[in-house]
């Protein structure tokens, strides 16, 4: 009896050893699959940082230098023989025989300027703009249309103060700069030549105008086409220009369209005559 009992004992302890060695080894496989067991190293490995790239900064295009625009006769810088000029035959190299300038004041100007340079290219001509400054400023994209069309871009002041004969010459050189600058900052075009208010002429502006290595543009043929005079007034008095002239309009300062509608005549017959229109 006490060897059954002692062999059952046994073979209770035999299993009772056998099932937890099962439970262990389940215990470890658990371990191992768990995912809460594994290793951080495991779950996550180590990534390198990437590099810092160092930050570039272009450097902006440099903006091209303005230039002065050769007159249409010629590719030299011209010269005044005497000053105010009033005729083509006072500058060197003097233009061609048979030829005449026209030149157009304060504008640019939103409805008169584009009609202006439709007509002159309609009659394949160049025309001389003498511009104001605070106008430029306005209508930077007329500007560079004048420009785009070869016409010659000049000087005529920021204000255009009709006083200028009279203002002290800190103010006439603050206006012959800053229209200066501005027309050169939105063309490219270094003005070559400038014209004063009303014709107004000084000592003191011939001597800035030449310190500022431009020349003084006066005229020889005016038809006040500023005070609207009438059609057949602007008409009758342009015509009485003639080959050396530097004639005088305007395309801005207000309504133009008396000064066109003579144009239009007065450019054809000009034509016929066997003028050759230039640009200074």
């Amino acid at each position: 009896m006490e060897d059954e009992e002692a062999g059952g004992t046994s073979r209770r302890r035999a299993l009772w050893l056998m099932g937890a060695a099962a439970v262990g080894l389940t215990a470890i496989g658990a371990d191992e699959a768990h995912p809460s067991r594994v290793s951080h190293a495991a779950a996550k490995p180590s990534v390198p940082t990437p590099r810092a790239r160092p930050v570039i900064h272009p450097k902006p295009a440099p903006s091209p230098t303005p230039t002065p625009r050769p007159a249409s006769w010629t590719q030299a810088r011209l010269t005044a023989l005497e000053t105010p000029v009033r005729e083509l035959t006072q500058l060197s190299p003097a233009p061609p025989p048979k030829t005449i300038a026209l030149t157009i004041d304060d504008g640019p100007h939103p409805v008169y300027t584009p009609k202006m340079l439709d007509l002159l290219a309609e009659h394949e001509i160049h025309a001389t703009f003498f511009m104001i400054g605070e106008q430029v400023k306005e209508w930077p994209k007329l500007v560079r249309r004048v420009a785009a069309a070869g016409h010659q871009i000049c000087n005529h002041t920021e204000t255009h103060p009709i006083t200028i004969a009279g203002l002290p010459r800190k103010r006439v050189k603050k206006e012959m700069v800053q229209a200066r600058d501005r027309i050169a900052d939105t063309t490219g075009i270094e003005p070559q030549f400038f014209r004063s208010p009303g014709g107004a002429w000084s000592k003191t502006i011939l001597e800035l105008v030449a310190e500022h290595n431009m020349l003084p543009i006066d005229w020889a043929v005016d038809p006040r086409d500023w005070s609207r005079p009438g059609v057949g007034h602007i008409r009758r008095t342009m015509l009485r220009g003639k080959a050396g002239n530097i004639m005088l309009c305007h395309d801005g300062g207000g309504d133009r369209s008396e000064t066109i509608a003579a144009l239009r005549k007065v450019i054809p017959k000009m034509k016929k005559r066997g003028l050759t229109f230039v640009a200074l």
